[in-house]
């Protein structure tokens, strides 16, 4: 037996349908299948479970997270942390399964053992309907560096708590958690005898990033953060991360008190006023839920000018909303991703809502 657990969040059904259809046509039908669904908009989430439930034995899940980023390694955890099987597989909603996969993958199973596959990769403009297994071997393939598809040993997973939560959009958490595990004294193996999943062409986070504002989960430099923090868990030989509350989601009655509570202060974008925020007005609270609105000051350059013209005076510095933004969730990854918060971009881009649950 084997524990499936695809993490997904707001992505085109064609390929999540594409991905099932592979797993109804598995020669060996000894899996169950977890489908965590992460914080998708609610028109999607109601159009994916109801794909769900058109494949029996898929046990859909919807977390209440929308109003915060990506998270794979938390969407993960939060089946790992009670799964009872002793392996488990990390897909991918873009894999297209061969007939053999799960076979295969359940004659590697050993204890205390991980293993991840070589897969192919599709281009733009591939037609993917009706694929043959066959055909696999035609495109791209990838080598030992590619991470993301692996089997893993649920008992050494547990003993190093999962994934890594602090890692968040893209990059990195899959190798982090290989490195654990051998810095742990598991074992990883690499199988490349047969190429046994086809991934399907997508926009790759790194191209689709903005340079400036918009309302998607973005932050600048965020994938070179997470390379770094991979860099230091194989340099200093980290094994266990997270608190004891790993795997823990937000609910929807606490995302609900969040999104229905009451604005405790409202700021603008001067520099000043949003560094009090982050190293003091945040580090002060204790109990109950704390919640801030930042607006785009506006007149912001007649401002400057008109104070520009009074001598001895300090002209006062602002960060743009895009900087705000960065600054902010990257406080809150850091410091507050174990409490329940929200994080919202107004469709008009002048202004940011964030609270979270001290208590």
């Amino acid at each position: 037996m084997i524990s499936i657990i695809y993490p997904y969040r707001n992505r085109d059904l064609k390929r999540v349908q594409r991905s099932f259809e592979s797993l109804k046509n598995q020669s060996v039908q000894n899996f169950e299948v977890y489908f965590v669904d992460y914080g998708s908009e609610p028109e999607t989430s109601v159009k994916v479970q109801e794909l769900c439930s058109d494949y029996p034995g898929i046990k859909y899940s919807n977390h209440a997270t929308r109003f915060q980023p990506w998270n794979k390694a938390r969407a993960l955890n939060s089946v790992i942390k009670n799964l009872e099987t002793e392996f488990c597989f990390v897909a991918d909603i873009d894999m297209i399964f061969h007939p053999e996969f799960v076979k295969t993958a359940i004659s590697l199973q050993k204890l205390e053992q991980s293993v991840y596959f070589k897969v192919c990769f599709s281009e733009s403009g591939d037609k993917l309907d009706g694929i043959k297994p066959e055909d696999f071997d035609k495109f791209r393939h990838s080598d030992h560096h590619a991470t993301g598809l692996t089997m893993f040993s649920v008992k050494a997973l547990k003993s190093i708590n999962g994934f890594d939560e602090f890692y968040h959009l893209w990059g990195a958490e899959d190798t982090d958690v290989h490195v654990r595990l051998r810095n742990a004294g598991f074992k990883v193996e690499f199988y490349e005898e047969e190429i046994l999943m086809l991934h399907q062409w997508h926009e790759s986070y790194r191209v689709s990033e903005k340079a400036g504002l918009n309302t998607e989960f973005q932050i600048k430099n965020i994938v070179q953060l997470n390379h770094q923090h991979l860099k230091y868990a194989e340099e200093y030989g980290v094994t266990k991360v997270n608190s004891d509350g790993w795997g823990k989601v937000m609910t929807a009655k606490q995302e609900s008190e969040l999104l229905n509570c009451s604005i405790k202060i409202n700021l603008d974008d001067e520099k000043r006023t949003i560094e009090n925020l982050i190293y003091g007005i945040f580090s002060s609270q204790s109990d109950g839920i704390f919640k801030v609105k930042i607006s785009e000051s506006e007149n912001k350059e007649e401002f400057k000018n008109r104070l520009k013209k009074l001598a001895g005076k300090k002209i006062s510095e602002f960060y743009t909303m895009k900087e705000i933004k960065d600054l902010l969730l990257m406080n809150i990854i850091s410091f507050y991703r174990d409490r329940p918060y929200i994080f919202q971009i107004a469709k008009h881009l002048k202004s940011i809502t964030i609270a979270i649950d001290f208590r």
